[in-house]
């Protein structure tokens, strides 16, 4: 039996959710309370020593970290597979780059600028607030650029889409749009968000307060 340990609108924790969705797998999510110190309890950091979520338990087997957690998904469960399944490792490094860019170079200043705005307005650094606004564009910028004659990043659906997916959802709610001048991206955001897995996040309501 799976388990998911995850917490309200973690996007690391939303990546393992799409993944598992993709594969049809069969989980139960057992939500970790961060503000109430749950993580910090003994039960939890026998599953991760660092006291962050996700983390998956298969019987016997427990895995953390959202990257390390899919790639034992697409191992374990490989069909349909989430890495590139071609003989060039060139492809597969291509996948991985993509992902460890969205996870540290795209979802942390989401996070930031959502914290930001969560602020009342006196409070906010407006500053801050633009130079997150324009860090987020150049991504955009980006990938528009990388997904030249590509229907995904890594040419199939796989892991490098899903690290993107959680906080590009929340872009428009923030007052950033991909927008027409990124064909390549508005088409691609807009096959992510056809896909079931996309659609059941979703409907588990991922949502980001609305910027004033």
């Amino acid at each position: 039996m799976i388990k998911l340990y995850d917490a309200r609108d973690c996007p690391y924790g939303q990546k393992v959710r799409i993944a598992l969705a993709e594969k049809g797998l069969s989980y139960e999510l057992v939500m970790v309370d961060l503000a109430a110190g749950e993580n910090r309890r003994a039960e939890f950091l026998r599953l991760n020593p660092y006291g962050r979520v996700p983390v998956l338990t298969d019987d016997d087997v427990v895995v953390y970290d959202s990257t390390i957690i899919n790639e034992y998904l697409d191992d374990e469960y490989p069909t349909p597979s989430l890495l590139p399944r071609v003989e060039s490792s060139a492809t597969r490094a291509l996948c991985r780059m993509f992902e460890d860019f969205a996870d540290n170079s795209f979802t942390p200043q989401v996070d930031q600028l959502i914290a930001e705005l969560a602020k009342p307005e006196v409070e906010r650094d407006t500053s801050r607030v633009q130079r997150l606004r324009q860090a987020i564009e150049r991504v955009l910028d980006y990938l528009n650029r990388q997904l030249q004659g590509r229907h995904f990043l890594a040419d199939e659906f796989s892991v490098a889409d899903i690290a993107f997916i959680p906080r590009l959802m929340l872009l428009n709610g923030l007052g950033i749009e991909i927008s027409a001048t990124r064909p390549n991206g508005t088409a691609w955001l807009n096959r992510l968000l056809e896909r079931p897995s996309v659609l059941e996040l979703r409907g588990a309501g991922v949502s980001a307060p609305a910027p004033t």
